[in-house]
């Protein structure tokens, strides 16, 4: 190796002692190698610890990280997956791996983020550097090695963590997508609180407002809306029956047979025309690179859900209270979401066609419903609106 060569290799690492005064360098059992820097490492406190920090390349290099590996015996790995080709295995004999890094989204790979089992493990990953801020956290140290796992939470416990051992490296995928969940803790608060406030707000439109608009005490009808709700449309099947069974006995015309084939027929052959038509529209790929399946499923549900509400939205009767119904809350997120998709898949330029378009055809039929007859101000209202937006 030439001299330029050391030289570049000795500006590519950087080597931190102990903040203390006068206190020579670690040796090695006192050091650890960091491949990858960030906020997390300025929140654990290593150097305050008495640790002596190598910090390895921030583009790594074959030669650097061969360096940096080979003086220490705690190497802590903190970047992607993808970015393990300079680990190699003659250079990392007798050394402890600590993986730090997270995938994306869960199940993201098939295997969990190790590359040589017998010496790798997996800790810190489920931290923070802002929940470090906080107070002593609960770190998971998972490995094949029990020896590699006494030195890595030997490490935890002198920066104030306490470590957890939750087993091998079998573990270690679940280690990964614990990161990714979403506040996990408050998921059955949160459930209950939108259960509670649905039946308040349901209590309101239903039953206070026909109290005290009507004066009627209709309470007993929760008790049946329960029953209709676990099962739906029993009363009127049992009416349906009573009636339906004396009519069936009087006409000849009815057969078993034809009944069964000729609904069946009927049944398939819509159902096959709508998937015909759906598989035909997807297929498009102008439609394709832009809609997905979660998509086409969350517009075609939210259309059902318009056409069951229709023009009820017109009606004054609609709003007890200046209260929305059920259906229409359950349109308003999904309304938002499918206007925002269609403004980015389309283009700039094509933007105010597209907002003109609506106009006119808001226009044209809010005029045609006979519920509600817009005056000229409302019409420059809602051009000026769609013009400017």
């Amino acid at each position: 190796m030439t001299g330029q060569e050391r030289s570049e290799e000795k500006s590519e690492c950087v080597s931190l002692s102990p903040m203390r005064e006068a206190v020579p360098a670690p040796p090695e059992c006192e050091r650890v190698c960091v491949f990858g820097t960030g906020d997390l490492w300025c929140s654990l406190g290593v150097l305050q610890a008495g640790y002596g920090v190598v910090f390895g390349p921030t583009a790594v290099l074959g030669h650097a990280a061969a360096a940096a590996a080979q003086s220490t015996l705690l190497i802590f790995i903190s970047v992607q997956r993808q970015h393990y080709d300079f680990l190699q295995l003659n250079q990392l004999k007798g050394k402890v791996l600590v993986d730090l890094s997270n995938n994306l989204r869960k199940n993201y790979y098939p295997v969990a983020n190790v590359k040589y089992p017998q010496m790798w493990l997996k800790c810190l990953n489920t931290l923070s550097a802002w929940s470090l801020q906080n107070g002593p956290s609960d770190v998971y140290v998972c490995g094949e090695s029990a020896k590699a796992k006494q030195a890595v939470m030997a490490v935890a416990t002198k920066l104030c963590l306490s470590a957890l051992d939750p087993g091998f490296l079998s573990v270690a995928r679940e280690l990964e997508d614990f990161p990714l969940q979403l506040f996990p803790q408050w998921r059955l608060p949160l459930y209950i609180a939108i259960g509670l406030s649905a039946a308040f707000y349901l209590l309101i439109r239903d039953i206070i407002y026909a109290y005290v608009t009507q004066g009627k005490d209709i309470s007993f009808r929760i008790m049946v809306w329960l029953e209709l709700k676990l099962l739906g449309g029993w009363p009127i099947w049992g009416k349906c029956r009573e009636n339906v069974m004396g009519q069936l006995q009087e006409n000849s015309r009815f057969h078993t047979k034809y009944f069964v084939r000729g609904d069946s027929y009927l049944s398939l052959g819509i159902l096959g025309i709508g998937l015909y038509v759906l598989l035909g529209i997807t297929s498009l790929p102008s439609v394709s690179n832009v809609l997905s399946w979660r998509d086409s499923t969350l517009l075609l549900c939210t259309a059902h859900t318009y056409l069951y509400g229709w023009n009820k939205f017109l009606s004054s009767s609609t709003y007890k209270w200046c209260t929305l119904t059920g259906y229409m809350l359950c349109l308003v997120l999904p309304s938002v979401v499918l206007l925002l998709k269609l403004l980015v898949m389309t283009a700039l330029s094509s933007r105010h066609e597209l907002l003109f378009l609506c106009y006119y055809t808001l226009k044209r039929w809010l005029i045609f419903n006979h519920r509600l007859f817009l005056g000229s101000k409302t019409n420059n209202l809602l051009l000026f609106f769609f013009t400017f937006i």
